[in-house]
């Protein structure tokens, strides 16, 4: 029967030559064996397109080796807006002391948006902090969305510690500062006390811990967020002019709008999704809440969601119609087909995440850091109550709260309840938790004027600079621990959750390398997909060069662009019944622009298979529920694409050349080394074969 995950109309172009004259009246002698003709042997026929193909493959590695994954984007991104951020805090201190007039004019100067009967008047400082801040916070809104989704904190019980530590964490600077300022001129600006800037901290994390596992940048992440969300709550209802009820109630009818989207199809979804958007935005600033709000709130509204194959398949129909008729409307049904397989929470971040790194968060510090310093005013500064109890409340409680909630949690539960990290990485979160700068010179332009808001600013940068100064000792004291002492340190003892959903089974999978390995590399992939040939050479590689991994291979045939990708797999199962699955799995990546079926007939001569029960097998389509079941496995991972490797039951999102995949088979080492075992997935027989 055809296989379950592929079309009628694509079966017929790799199953007929199968079923009709091509293969099944075919005379052996007039077989092609194109493998024997090349090279004599399969052995040495790999040799020979090993040696040939060199160029193409190295090639085709450094293409895949420039194309970074998302958490290495990620931190490249962030550790190049935390140093544009840091140049725009420079150059705003030295303009407002330079040319204190000038840089004051520029921030009040006026400027009116109407659109219809709505008007929007504020100065270019307040079109930065309430407008283009509203893009910054919708980009921290999106990728905690997308880790709830898509990352560790699907599983809802590791929300529970960053959760209470975010809280605990604005809970106890407030108090601090409270005290500090014994309820003088300075305690309303409490709230400058509270809060991370989660684009800064991000960024020095990366430059602190630039080898940190990704489970602590996610910790970091939740705890910043509930950060975030909190503090933007204190603006709104602490900090905002009175609030008018109409305008409030527009806002949160249509933010219901914005949570309906989901069900609106493709077409129309985007442009009703920005228009409530802008609406949400309008209506919260005319109802006198700070509309940053605005931001996070629909971010954390956007589901994240894996492309799905049998969208990826229905935009590769609407690319080869329009091959075949290029016209502008199968082009803009082409184009909205491939636009629509990847989530809303994705499109938006591709959209926004670089301009809000590198242009709208240090245009904010450019707007809002600059305050004039002379010998008098740091002499005042220093101390002045509210500089004092905002660096306190920063470098002592943060961490002191993040710290402390976590530990408290974890002993209260007998354990049932523990940090998804280590307790060091729990520590460093806590010092860079005292990053405050956004939000709190937000707040601190809300609170305070003159000198007073002069003092906030000093004491913000000084916590911001001695946060940074303890992170770095906190991850230099750990990075000097013993290797086995420092991973759990760094990561705790919980496993992550898995991202593998069929645990590899010896007696079903195909596995090259040792049974009790301590690493597991699975491979989804298609015979006749270039990037898959292209990895090829990096797990030979590493299988050779490491003794305690085992390499798997599923199948991931990807019918509609490939379309003897399906007879290749069912041609590797038939092979592997002879024992020689691994030696035909060589020899079709080898030769992957012929695959036809006189073409594996005659890599099976070459094998020195039965070719008759090897051509009963193809033709009687004995093993396409076998690559079916791969299929369906791929499917529940979410896998789309080919070649897609988990290590260790995890997806690797990055680089797939040898120097990356090494480096996280590393990581996955250590962590398995370290951190107690999951438990054992039933064992079968083992196939083993020589790479």
């Amino acid at each position: 029967m055809p296989s379950a995950g592929m079309p009628m109309a694509e079966l017929s172009t790799a199953a007929t030559p199968m079923a009709g004259t091509p293969m099944a009246g075919m005379p052996m002698a007039r077989m092609p064996a194109v493998g024997r003709a090349a090279a004599g042997t399969p052995a040495a026929g790999m040799a020979r397109t090993g040696t040939a193909m060199a160029g193409t493959a190295m090639s085709g590695m450094s293409m895949v080796a420039g194309r970074p994954g998302r958490l290495a984007r990620l931190r490249a991104g962030e550790t190049t807006g935390a140093a544009v951020l840091v140049a725009a805090i420079v150059a705003a201190l030295v303009w407002a002391n330079a040319a204190p007039d000038s840089y004051q004019a520029l921030w009040h100067w006026p400027l009116t948006v109407r659109i219809g009967p709505a008007v929007a008047a504020l100065d270019l400082r307040g079109w930065v902090d309430s407008g283009l801040m509203t893009l910054f916070f919708l980009v921290v809104g999106l990728e905690a969305r997308r880790e709830i989704d898509l990352g560790e904190l699907r599983d809802h019980r590791r929300l529970i510690v960053p959760l209470a530590a975010g809280l605990a964490g604005m809970a106890l600077p407030a108090l601090i500062y409270l005290a500090i300022t014994a309820a003088g001129p300075g305690a309303a600006g409490w709230g400058a006390a509270m809060s991370t800037d989660t684009a800064l901290a991000l960024g020095v994390l990366t430059v602190v811990g630039r080898e940190l596992p990704a489970r602590i940048r996610t910790f970091v992440l939740t705890v910043f967020v509930v950060d975030d969300i909190v503090a933007l709550a204190v603006i709104a209802i602490a900090y905002s002019g009175h609030v008018r009820p109409a305008a409030l109630a527009v806002a949160a009818v249509a933010y219901l709008g914005v949570l309906a989207c989901r069900y609106l199809g493709d077409r129309h979804r985007m442009p009703v999704f920005v228009l409530l958007g802008v609406t949400v935005w309008g209506a919260l600033l005319a109802s006198g809440v700070d509309p940053v709000v605005a931001g996070l709130a629909i971010g954390l509204a956007t589901p994240a969601h894996l492309p799905r194959r049998s969208d990826l398949q229905q935009a590769t129909r609407a690319v080869r119609l329009f091959r075949e008729q290029p016209t502008p409307q199968l082009a803009r049904t082409a184009t909205m087909g491939l636009t629509a397989t990847l989530s809303a929470n994705d499109r938006l971040q591709h959209t926004f995440r670089t301009a809000t790194g590198l242009l709208v968060v240090p245009l904010f510090a450019l707007a809002n850091a600059g305050v004039p310093i002379d010998a008098g005013s740091l002499r005042h500064a220093l101390t002045a109550p509210v500089t004092i109890g905002i660096v306190a409340a920063y470098l002592l409680g943060k961490p002191v709260a993040v710290l402390g909630t976590s530990w408290l949690i974890a002993r209260r539960s007998h354990g049932a309840l523990r940090p998804p990290v280590g307790w060091a990485a729990v520590l460093g979160s806590g010092t860079i938790a005292g990053i405050g700068f956004t939000v709190s010179l937000l707040v601190a332009g809300l609170a305070f004027t003159g000198q007073q808001l002069a003092d906030a600013t000093l004491g913000i940068l000084l916590a911001a600079a001695g946060a940074s100064l303890s992170s770095l000792l906190v991850y230099r004291l750990t990075a000097a621990l013993p290797e086995a002492t420092r991973t759990r340190a760094l990561l705790g003892g919980q496993q992550a959750p898995r991202d593998l959903d069929t645990p590899v089974d010896t007696g079903r999978d195909h596995v090259r390398g040792p049974v009790d390995a301590v690493v597991t590399v699975v491979e989804y992939g298609d015979f006749e997909c270039p990037w898959t040939e292209m990895a090829a050479p990096t797990a030979r590689q590493l299988l050779a060069e490491h003794t305690d991994i085992r390499y798997v291979w599923r199948h991931l045939p990807l019918p509609d662009v490939h379309p003897h990708a399906q007879l290749a797999a069912e041609a590797a199962e038939a092979a592997g019944e002879q024992g020689a699955f691994w030696a035909m799995h060589d020899a079709l990546l080898a030769h992957q622009t012929r695959l036809e079926p006189g073409d594996l007939l005659g890599y099976a001569g070459d094998l020195g298979l039965d070719v008759d029960r090897f051509h009963r097998a193809l033709r009687q389509r004995r093993f396409a529920a076998r690559v079916e079941r791969d299929v369906a496995s791929a499917d529940r991972s979410g896998v789309a694409g080919t070649p897609t490797f988990f290590i260790n039951d995890r997806r690797h999102d990055g680089p797939q050349d040898p120097a990356a995949l090494a480096a996280a088979i590393d990581a996955a080492r250590r962590s398995a080394t370290a951190l107690p075992a999951a438990p054992a997935h039933a064992r079968g027989r083992h196939e083993l074969a020589a790479a």
